[in-house]
Formats: C-alpha cells, structure tokens, sequence
C-alpha cells in the first residue's frame, strides 16, 4: 500500500476522515461550507463516544480515496463494498444498506434492472460503484461519467444521454434540491450495497474502534435518531387519491370487522403499556441516578489517584533534595564564622597584597561575604519551598477553616509556581494590598487554587512577550476579600467558557490536561463559601476572579 503505515488505533485520539463535498444526504457542504450529512452526524457521534477528536476533510471522491491510500486521510466514513475494494481496503460492519436505481426523463421508455441498460448512453458518478459495476459487467454501450451526482442529473434534465445510474436517496435530494422536475426514477432497487467505513488494509485497530462506537450508538438509540433525521425524510412520492379510494374501499369492510373485534382487547392492551411505561420510566430515571452517582465516584476516584501519587512524589523530592541541603544549612554558618576570622586574622597581618584564588584580596574581602550570605538564604529558601510543596499535595478529608491571609497564600503559591511563571513571562506583576482583612479557610485548599489559576494563565500565553499579573484587593461594600489573576493569553472562545468548570472538560486533552483542575478548584471555593468567575476574550486574554468573604472582626490571621 502506499503511504506510511497505519497508526495504532489504541494510541490515536485524532483521526482525519475523508468524505464527498457534494453527495447528500450521506456527506455535502452546506451553504455555508460547513460538513453535514448522514455520514458526518455519524462519525461525530461516534468520535464523542470513543474520545477521538474528528478532522474532516471534504473533496472530490476520487482525491478522498487517494487520500486514503496515501495515508492523508485514516478513514473514509461512507463507501460501498465490494470484494474488488476489499482486496486494497479494510470495510466495517455496515451503517447503512444503499439502494441504487435508474433515472430518466419523464416520456422515457421505461426500464427495470441494471441488464436492461445494455446499449444504452448511462451518465454515472465517476468512481462510484455503479460506475465500477456498470464498466465491469459492459452493460452500457457508452459511460458518461461525471465529478457528482448532481451533474449526472443536470447532464440528464438537460436532455442528453438516456439514463443516469446512481443511488436512490442521492438522486431523490438532489433533483428536489435543484427542481429538476422532469427527471423522476423510473427503476428502484436495481442494486442493494452494504455501505460503511473503510480504513487502509490493516488498521484494524480503527476499525475496531468505529465498530465498537457504532455499537453503542445503535444500543444508546442515538444511531436511530441520526438515520431517521437524514434519511427517515426521503419517502416515496405521494400516492394518488383515486390509488387509495379504490384501495380503501377493497379493504374497509373487512378492516371494521377486524376493528370492531379488536377494540377489548386493545383497551386491554392500552393499561398493559401505561403500566409497562411506568415501569420504565421508574428503570430510566434509577439508571441515570446510577450513570451520575458512576460519574461523580470516577471523578473522586482521578482526583484520589492524582493526589496520592503526588504525595509519594513529593515524598521522595523531599527526601532527595532535604538531605543534601540540611548540610548545606549546617555548614555556612561554620564556614561564615570561619572566613571572618580569617579576615581578621589577614586584616591583623597586612595582606593587601596577597592573591586568594586568583582575586586580589581586597576583592575577596569585599564580594565573597555577600556571595556566602546569599548561598544560605538559597538553602534557606529551598528548604521553604520543599515544605510548601509537601503543604499543597497534603490530602485533608476534613480542612480546619481559621483566619489565614490570602496575600500570604499568594505568596505561597507564587514560590510553588515561580519557575513556570519565569518560563512562561518576561512580565509578571504582583500587587498585594496591604491591611486586608482575613478570610476563613484552609491555607493548602486556597493555595491550590491560586496554583491551578497560575499554572492555567501561564500555558494560555502565546509567547514570553505577554504579561500575567496578579492582585488582592479588599471589597468592602461586598464584605469579600478578592484575588485576579489576569493573563494576555489566546482567551477563551464564549462557548468554551460556559464549561471550563465542568468535571473533565479541558481544550488541553492533547498535552495532558484532564479537565479536573477548575472542576476540583470550584469545588474547593464552593466550600469555602465563595465565588470563582471568568471573564475572557479571544485573542485579549482571560481574568479569573476569586473572591472569599471577609472576617471582618477576626482578631488574628489579618493582613500584614
């Protein structure tokens, strides 16, 4: 096959699916060139399912199957099979069953299978399967073929060729579409196909995957509801009044007597239903209590995983980096206390002159103090870090809520954050209001939710050129202590926004994210009696509002 080889499904979250820009109502642009259809509402529903991200690619069918070959395409999401196909490609279960049929000009003779087109001029989608069905059993005496079906049709309304072979539905749409109102189907079900996914020969871990995500639609009822929208609506055209009196009056007499006989039986039948319908009206709702009480423990469950291999982590860092440095905290006061008797003692015997380590005394004398100074407050504030860390992956099931000072949890998670916040901006603010009045909470619950507004305003910038600052401020009149942390990153498209708080919902899912940190820091400000808003425009970037109410006569825990 040519092309690079097929990517194993199970490590795939995205695939790219080719389809027909013009072959309604399977697969089409609308007007406003935007992918619709049968076959795309199909292959959406089935990414939702399966957790595959969807790319379409619409385009002529014949650049679509090369596509596929070639590798730039994983999946075509409507074609017909054949054993001539499935030499070079691999088919799934089918979606659908495709009637073909036979269309002409009204005043046409009339014609009733494929056979019957031996001799004639036959107008054909090029690359369809009726164009490979028609070539090989040399039924038409001259094929015309066509880029779609819609110019098959047009080619015929225009008064040239005899017939057009294509498929029933297709046919239907587009000659109502277009008003071709003198070209009707003069034979239906001249051939039936199985239609359905195809992938390159073999991927079959896709097309296990599509199988299964069909499955459960089909088990959900969401396939039924997408096959009767889009090809439920094409029915038979209308039969004639004179049709259905002469009908009507073959068969009335018995059907009253058939009626009259079956009207106990279906009141019967009707308290049999209401009971029955009750009944599963009480098995669906207890369902979705279960689907939800599923859904909230698989929430606690991520959360639970998450945190405790962060504890161990954060055991072991601190295990591995508190060793090394609790000797370096031991020894630089030794070694300060050292050199400045050393200094001393060179003060005392004049060694202005002397050279220590290639540096000029005086020098030594004047920089080496400072630089010391500076490798114990290094040790210092490493061993502080360590201990904030430890604080923040510390799992309470029942937080004690006291009076703390939000600018100090802000100073907290600011040193858990500083090197993303160093790689992320060359433009951080901070801006703290000093005497703000405490707020009642749990330090480690608050910070790491300033962590994840951090963290999520730091992978929102572009580039380092864009700034990320962070203010306190008090709000009086709303009794609320208030913490923003506003970004100039990419923003948030209105629709997104509406859900970024949603358990499992992230725009990252392709870097790693899980959906979980808004959902658990809302939570967290919930209980904490507060509020967490967003405001956000796309290309402007996004303000993230914290507010906690205020201790306003706390005697401890104030600002500083």
């Amino acid at each position: 096959m040519p092309g690079s080889a097929p990517v194993q499904a199970a490590t795939r979250s995205r695939i790219v699916v080719g389809a027909d820009r013009a072959y309604p109502p399977y697969e089409f642009l609308d007007r406003d060139g935007k992918p619709a259809g049968y076959n795309v509402e199909l292959m959406r529903a089935i990414g939702e399912v399966m957790g595959l991200e969807v790319e379409f690619r619409f385009g002529p069918w014949s650049e679509i199957r090369a596509g596929l070959e070639a590798g730039t395409v994983d999946v075509l999401e409507g074609i017909s099979f054949s054993e001539e196909r499935a030499q070079v490609l691999d088919f799934s279960s089918p979606h659908a069953i495709v009637h073909h049929a036979i269309f002409a000009r009204e005043g046409t003779p009339p014609v009733s299978s494929l056979d019957d087109l031996r001799g004639k001029d036959v107008i054909v989608f090029g690359g369809g399967i009726l164009d490979e069905t028609l070539t090989r059993r040399g039924l038409a005496r001259n094929i015309v073929r066509t880029g779609t079906p819609a110019d098959a049709l047009r080619l015929l309304a225009s008064g040239r060729h005899d017939y057009v072979a294509v498929a029933l539905l297709p046919g239907i749409w587009i000659t109502r579409e277009l008003q071709l109102t003198n070209v009707v189907p003069v034979a239906r079900d001249v051939a039936v196909e199985r239609y359905g996914f195809a992938v390159r020969k073999g991927d079959g871990e896709l097309l296990a995957r599509l199988d299964e995500g069909l499955a459960i639609l089909k088990k959900t009822g969401r396939y039924d509801e997408i096959h009767q929208r889009w090809l439920g609506v094409l029915e038979p055209r209308a039969v004639s009044f004179a049709t259905v009196a002469r009908w009507a009056a073959l068969v009335l007499g018995p059907l009253l007597a058939i009626l009259a006989a079956t009207v106990l039986w279906s009141r019967s039948l009707k308290r049999q239903v209401e009971v029955r319908t009750a009944s599963l009206a009480r098995e669906v709702a207890e369902r979705r209590r279960a689907v939800e009480e599923l859904r909230q423990h698989q929430q606690q469950l991520v959360q639970a995983d998450k945190l405790a291999a962060l504890g161990v982590l954060v055991a072991g860092v601190a295990h591995e980096i508190n060793n090394p440095n609790a000797l370096v905290l031991l020894n630089m006061p030794l070694l300060e206390e050292v050199f400045g008797d050393a200094l001393a003692a060179l003060d005392a015997r004049g060694a202005e002159g002397l050279t220590l380590g290639g540096l000029p005394y005086a020098r030594v004398r004047k920089e080496l103090p400072p630089l010391l100074e500076e490798m114990h407050a290094g040790g210092r504030r490493i061993k502080r870090i360590v201990e904030d860390l430890k604080d923040f992956a510390r799992r309470e099931d029942h937080p004690a809520l006291e009076p703390l000072d939000l600018n100090e949890v802000a100073r907290t998670a600011l040193r858990l954050v500083g090197n993303a916040l160093r790689k992320a901006t060359w433009s951080f603010e901070l801006s703290l209001e000093e005497g703000l009045p405490p707020v009642r909470g749990n330090s480690q619950r608050i910070e790491q939710v300033v962590v994840n507004l951090l963290v999520n305003a730091c992978e929102a910038l572009p580039d380092a050129s864009r700034s990320i600052r962070l203010s306190t401020r008090h709000d009086a009149a709303g009794r609320r202590v208030i913490l923003e942390v506003r970004d100039e990153g990419v923003g948030i498209p209105p629709d997104q926004l509406a859900r970024i708080e949603e358990p499992f919902f992230t725009t990252k899912r392709t870097a790693g994210g899980t959906g979980l940190g808004l959902s658990v820091s809302a939570g967290i400000v919930k209980e904490h009696g507060g509020t967490l808003e967003f405001a956000s425009e796309v290309g402007a970037g996004t303000v993230a509002t914290l507010a906690l109410p205020a201790v306003e006569d706390a005697g401890a825990g104030g600002g500083r």
